[in-house]
């Protein structure tokens, strides 16, 4: 555990060059250039980062999210494969560097061949046909019988209530008659 702290947060990673920016304290990190085809463990004290002109398609969710004082992100020039797992990198880049994202053209699938990623929108990139996890399946059942259950006793509330007023009612009428 504690080797892969120091991977994921103080190491450069091999295939970079990284430099301190001294009084800024944080780090210059360029991997471009590298023909990588995943983003490596970055430190997370990252405050530039160079990942232009590379073999990266995509980035795994979650991958960026330790890098809280990043300023600048280059990453275009990649060969992006814009289908729905690609929907992180976008998102993330909305938050922390709109002018990055406005650099990044897909390349595949072919009919998203050079379109900025900026402008695609959640149908263009496809939906992620993904079975729902049990454990939602089984809230999704649990629900269900709930609410069966609900409806049941609502409509045999609503017919004790008729079937008591019909009761009351003969009764008052035998109370009625019995005084004749």
């Amino acid at each position: 555990s504690l080797l892969f702290h120091m991977t994921q947060t103080e190491v450069c990673p091999p295939s970079c060059n990284c430099k301190s920016l001294g009084e800024m304290k944080g780090l210059q990190i360029d991997c471009s250039s590298r023909k990588l085809t995943e983003v490596p463990a970055l430190p997370v004290d990252t405050k530039r980062l160079y990942l232009q002109n590379n073999s990266l398609t995509s980035v795994p969710p979650g991958a960026l999210d330790s890098l809280h004082s990043l300023e600048e992100v280059k990453i275009f020039d990649n060969p992006w494969n814009c289908d729905c797992h690609i929907l992180y990198l976008k998102l993330w880049l909305e938050d922390i560097s709109a002018p990055s994202l406005a650099d990044i053209r897909c390349a595949t699938p072919a009919p998203m061949r050079m379109k900025p990623l900026r402008q695609l929108t959640g149908n263009e990139l496809g939906t992620c046909k993904r079975l729902l996890p049990i454990k939602c399946l089984e809230f999704f059942w649990r629900d269900l019988i709930l609410i069966a259950g609900a409806i049941i006793t609502l409509i045999l509330v609503t017919w004790a209530l008729k079937f008591s007023k019909k009761l009351v009612s003969q009764i008052n009428l035998s109370r009625y008659d019995s005084r004749r």
